[in-house]
């Protein structure tokens, strides 16, 4: 076994280990209100879940939609709250109604029998899935309630919760924006106000940020590149779009072209990215065998070009 005290988000600092082009992250998702005691290391399992109910969790699954299950203390657990995204909408569901819901979102059905509602303010995960790894429980749980806090506190317009699996375990406390699919990792207590601040504003917490789930990782890095390149200028992109890096996908070095607008003002950059090459551990659970090889994208270098007229 290895050491106790010894925690995969702190041996990820130690090597280097980058936050920007983490943040891949399916676009359909599924996130289903279950109680915490109850899960297992499984991101979509809870011990106490029928074995039917698994297999059509399993099943949407395979389909392509990504299930979450999620939890907050003050929800009634005889009944399930349940988010569907990209559709934006919430609803609730008895427990003797769960298997037909999922079935009907399953087979792409018109939900309009369900009575479910708009979503209209961001929604944020924070991972504390302690039974995938520890870190999540202990910097995880930490994070969501700071988190918790000022939200509370300050009566701010975010849905929170408690999450399974976020995927970069080694990146705790790490947290998912919806509908955005802004990721973040290695958020502290002191970044908590800032990043709820950002994310009502629409923008990117730069300090924690991961990238867009819907950017190819190489993407990420050009983007959060370019959003720290403007911050230095004293800009805040309204529309920050990244071209797709060309076919040759073996290449370890691509220029990926970046288009930016802020009102009427508008630009390009250019983000060289490469890729480099980092010893880490992904879990707690490879401390044991040590560090292994890994590639990430990293931006060796960005520079503004003057956008073409035609």
């Amino acid at each position: 076994m290895g050491n106790p005290k010894q925690f995969c988000a702190v041996e990820s600092i130690r090597a280097g280990d980058p936050l920007p082009g983490t943040a891949t992250h399916p676009e359909r998702n599924l996130l289903l209100s279950w109680p915490r005691r109850y899960w297992e290391r499984n991101l979509r399992h809870a011990s106490n879940m029928p074995p039917s109910l698994v297999d059509r969790l399993d099943g949407l699954a395979a389909s392509g939609r990504r299930v979450n299950l999620i939890y907050r203390r003050q929800e009634p657990e005889e009944l399930h709250r349940i988010l569907l995204f990209p559709e934006g909408l919430s609803f609730d569901v008895l427990p003797n109604q769960l298997e037909d819901f999922l079935e009907d979102a399953q087979q792409g059905r018109d939900l309009g029998i369900w009575a479910g509602s708009p979503i209209n303010t961001p929604v944020l995960l924070c991972c504390t899935h302690g039974k995938k790894d520890k870190c999540c429980a202990r910097f995880g749980y930490a994070t969501y309630r700071q988190l918790q806090r000022e939200i509370e506190g300050q009566a701010l317009p975010v849905d929170l919760w408690e999450s399974s699996h976020l995927g970069g375990c080694r990146l705790a406390a790490s947290l998912i924006s919806f509908p955005s699919r802004r990721k973040y990792g290695r958020i502290g207590n002191k970044d908590a106000r800032a990043l709820l601040e950002h994310e009502i504003r629409g923008q990117a917490y730069l300090p924690c940020y991961r990238g867009n789930g819907a950017l190819t990782p190489a993407q990420q890095c050009a983007e959060t590149s370019a959003l720290e390149w403007l911050e230095r200028q004293g800009v805040r992109a309204d529309n920050l779009v990244v071209a797709p890096p060309p076919a040759e996908t073996d290449n370890p070095e691509v220029d990926l072209r970046v288009d930016w607008t802020a009102g009427t003002v508008n630009g390009v950059l250019i983000a060289r990215c490469s890729q480099r090459e980092i010893q880490r551990v992904d879990t707690c659970a490879d401390l044991d065998e040590g560090p292994t090889s890994s590639w990430c994208w990293m931006v060796s270098g960005i520079s503004p070009q003057t956008p073409e007229t035609g």
